[in-house]
């Protein structure tokens, strides 16, 4: 199911509706061993993935394009409520004026029957550009967590 988006100033909502359980939804969000199979643009390909699900534990991701350029985004959970709720900080490496600044994510996720609303809201941006690099990347991401709980990720 397709994502609404909206953009303001330093802020991205993104909210896309999945047909999963909140649970199931929830856990491929937090489990390493998941997350790694859909986070990131279409195209890009997880080198390394590390998780602490939990407030003060770190994160971390380094991927790589599919024309070779690799990166980094990396943070650290402030709020974890299982199954309803993930805030955590968000910094990249990547070139744009976004790297090395601290931005916050929270992540909400909400029943809906069997499927589940998840509501992804990205607070300071240092530039719209960066603003609209990451809704791109995160819509694309999200369509990737949509294909994979399809595919059957909960099982892998």
């Amino acid at each position: 199911m397709g994502a609404s988006t909206n953009t303001a100033g330093d802020e991205l909502v993104i909210t896309r509706v999945f047909d999963a359980p909140r649970a199931l939804v929830f856990k491929v969000w937090t489990t390493p061993e998941h997350l790694a199979r859909w986070w990131g643009p279409q195209g890009c390909t997880m080198l390394a993935c590390e998780m602490d699900v939990r407030p003060g534990g770190s994160w971390y991701r380094h991927m790589r394009t599919a024309d070779g350029y690799e990166f980094t985004k990396r943070g650290v959970y402030r709020e974890v409520v299982v199954p309803e709720r993930l805030v955590f900080t968000y910094e990249n490496d990547a070139p744009d004026s976004s790297a090395g600044h601290e931005m916050l994510v929270t992540v909400t996720f909400t029943e809906r029957g069997q499927q589940t609303e998840v509501t992804l809201r990205q607070t300071g941006f240092p530039t719209a550009a960066s603003r609209d690099g990451h809704t791109i990347g995160w819509t694309s991401a999200l369509e990737r967590c949509a294909a994979y709980l399809k595919e059957g990720g909960e099982t892998g």
